[in-house]
């Protein structure tokens, strides 16, 4: 199984790759996510450590049941043959209606199919209001022309 574009990266498609990613961690649905990571992909996940696709899966179920209204941006940081580094931020609200916001970093390599074969991410988090949310477009994939992370001022 391919997953375009492949390694090794030029700015160009880095920034594609990463697009890719948001939109589709933004649809929030596991099983589509989950194709995007090899067999045995490995992940460190805040103190988490997760291996497999299967895991992931599971892992992301969890995630996007207790994160409702899921809202992520992610922007380039940097890449290299094949990887890519990534900052985001992500919004959402608990069950009790609390909104949060979480900002992070995360390091990803590929295999030569495109297939995320490592992902280490670092998340921190805070509660806001409702009235300080930043990402506020309709569920789903963020509008092309919808402010970025730089353009926000994170």
């Amino acid at each position: 199984m391919s997953r375009p574009p492949l390694p090794p990266f030029t700015a160009e498609t880095a920034v594609e790759k990463v697009r890719l990613a948001e939109d589709g961690w933004n649809g929030c649905n596991a099983e589509k996510v989950a194709l995007a990571y090899t067999e045995n992909s490995q992940w460190r996940n805040r103190a988490e450590f997760i291996q497999g696709r299967e895991s992931i899966k599971a892992f992301l179920t969890r995630k996007w049941q207790a994160e409702l209204d899921y809202h992520l941006i992610k922007e380039l940081w940097t890449y290299t043959e094949n990887r890519i580094a990534v900052r985001f931020a992500y919004e959402y609200r608990n069950d009790s209606g609390q909104w949060f916001r979480a900002y992070g970093n995360e390091n990803w390599e590929f295999n030569t199919d495109g297939l995320m074969q490592r992902r280490i991410a670092s998340i921190n988090e805070h509660p806001i209001d409702e009235s300080e949310r930043k990402f506020t477009w309709p569920a789903g994939r963020r509008p092309d022309d919808f402010p970025g992370l730089s353009e926000l001022g994170f």
